[in-house]
């Protein structure tokens, strides 16, 4: 017997050594996870920039090519000092929690503050900086969605100071509130919007809408009659490379949406720390594509822009519910979404008279939301978050009702400062002649003589754009 109480307490030390290895173990695997998600992820950036300097007229590729850089540039700096305490201490609201506030049993508020030991090198904790790192790249992608749709018209300085908006401010406040465990959405009404259908799209989409309503359309992109005329893309084939990479850069995001706990069963936790597999998300993300391209391709005419942007709509349609959807469903609601958004892409440019150059507003603002009420239609009542609050279609409308507004009016009210102090645009002849030559003094194609500029007419005719955009140069100055 007292060779048994003698062993005992080696054998509950050997248990205790094998526990924190096995933890440790964990926290490497989690750790690797995601900053192999993160480094994925910059392919959505490269493919950002490729997509709209191919969207983009020959007289304008430099100027958006560098705007996507510019958006690293001061999105990284304001997301480190505030972005990420506001999405850690603003859980319940506007006013900020203290740092002793508990989200899933931790201190994750005082946990986020810039000065915090969780925000420098710390070999006791494997967690903090990868994840903060895969919400900054989420946090670049709202400015990058904005960059697109306003390219060829915005100052660079202004279009600057509202991606740190965005991307530090109000999509992280959105996903305080409904993107995390204890956010109010969430553990009020069982929000459910797993991969940021309309927490990361769906706002980025609202928010680009109200800049749009302030900055106007390109000059000669309407006729008198309010007709829309169509400039063509001086590179469509980097344009469509380039939403190959985002897509290829989807499958990083949508791993970095989960939690890894190897360790317990089944091994992976949705952002509500609901159990998920990556399995399930595969489904969807593969899924979503395919029914996305059939959607577009059928809904565009086989359109080569509006086929792959439908791709792009699929997956953010069935991003909310990716992590309980069945392939079958993932197939039927991203079709429905890519090709519906072809039609609220052209009824904005059309009939709306919204100048969205590479439709972002309809690839994702409306799929963005369309995703979150595809969950209310086909997954109510599947349990949300650490408190198991069923999802409803009334808390799919309660996160809808907050973060259409809160997108739109937080590009609209600072969009309409700069442009009232003369701040948003740049001056008519800059915008003629082409911001490169304007920002950099130089043409980026010395070796090839500068061609005329094609433009389509609302009857579909191809002529050369410089006396239509002349006139409507003149028009608009007269006005």
């Amino acid at each position: 017997m007292s060779h048994v109480l003698f062993a005992l307490p080696a054998l509950a030390e050997t248990i205790q050594s094998l526990t924190d290895k096995i933890t440790l173990d964990s926290q490497i695997l989690t750790e690797q996870f995601y900053y192999w998600t993160v480094v994925v992820m910059w392919l959505i950036h490269v493919g950002f920039m490729s997509y709209e300097a191919g969207a983009a007229r020959r007289k304008n590729v430099m100027s958006t090519a560098i705007k996507n850089i510019l958006t690293i540039a001061v999105v990284t700096p304001t997301f480190l000092y505030f972005g990420w305490w506001i999405y850690g201490c603003m859980e319940t609201g506007v006013i900020p929690q203290g740092p002793d506030s508990l989200q899933g049993g931790l201190q994750f508020c005082a946990s986020t503050y810039p000065w915090s030991a969780n925000m420098a090198p710390n070999l006791t904790d494997h967690i903090s900086a990868v994840f903060w790192g895969a919400f900054l790249l989420f946090s670049w992608t709202t400015g990058s969605i904005m960059s697109g749709a306003i390219i060829e018209r915005a100052r660079v300085s202004a279009y600057l100071v509202l991606t740190v908006l965005l991307g530090s401010v109000v999509w992280i406040l959105d996903a305080a509130w409904g993107w995390s465990a204890g956010g109010w959405l969430t553990t009020g009404f069982g929000f459910h919007d797993s991969i940021a259908s309309a927490v990361v799209h769906g706002v980025a989409g609202a928010f680009t809408l109200g800049v749009l309503f302030q900055i106007g359309p390109r000059i000669g992109k309407y006729d008198r009659a309010g007709l829309a005329r169509t400039f063509k893309p001086h590179n469509l084939h980097l344009t469509l490379m380039g939403l190959m990479l985002i897509f290829t850069g989807f499958y990083g995001f949508y791993a970095a949406c989960l939690v890894v706990t190897s360790t317990s069963f089944p091994g992976w936790l949705n952002i509500y720390l609901s159990p998920t597999t990556l399995g399930s998300i595969f489904f969807a993300i593969t899924v979503g594509f395919a029914g996305g391209f059939t959607g577009g391709y059928f809904a565009s005419k086989g359109d080569p822009f509006w086929t792959l942007s439908g791709g792009l709509a699929g997956v953010i349609s069935v991003s909310a519910g990716a992590d309980v959807y069945s392939p079958s469903l993932d197939y039927l609601i991203s079709m429905f979404g890519g090709g519906t958004a072809v039609f609220v892409g052209n009824f904005i440019e059309r009939k709306m008279r919204v100048d969205d150059a590479v439709g972002a507003v309809a690839v994702h603002g409306y799929s963005g939301f369309w995703g979150i009420i595809a969950v209310g239609l086909f997954a109510s009542g599947y349990p949300t978050g650490v408190n198991n609050v069923p999802s409803s279609m009334g808390g799919q409308l309660m996160g809808l009702m907050t973060f259409l507004p809160l997108g739109f009016f937080g590009g609209y009210i600072p969009a309409l400062i700069l442009r009232k102090a003369g701040l948003l645009r740049v001056p008519l002849e800059v915008e003629l002649e082409g911001l490169d030559i304007a920002e950099f003094e130089t043409d980026f194609y010395p070796e090839f003589e500068r061609p005329s500029e094609p433009i389509i007419l609302p009857n579909g005719d191809e002529v050369d754009a410089a006396p239509v955009l002349l006139e409507a140069y003149n028009q608009v100055r007269r006005e």
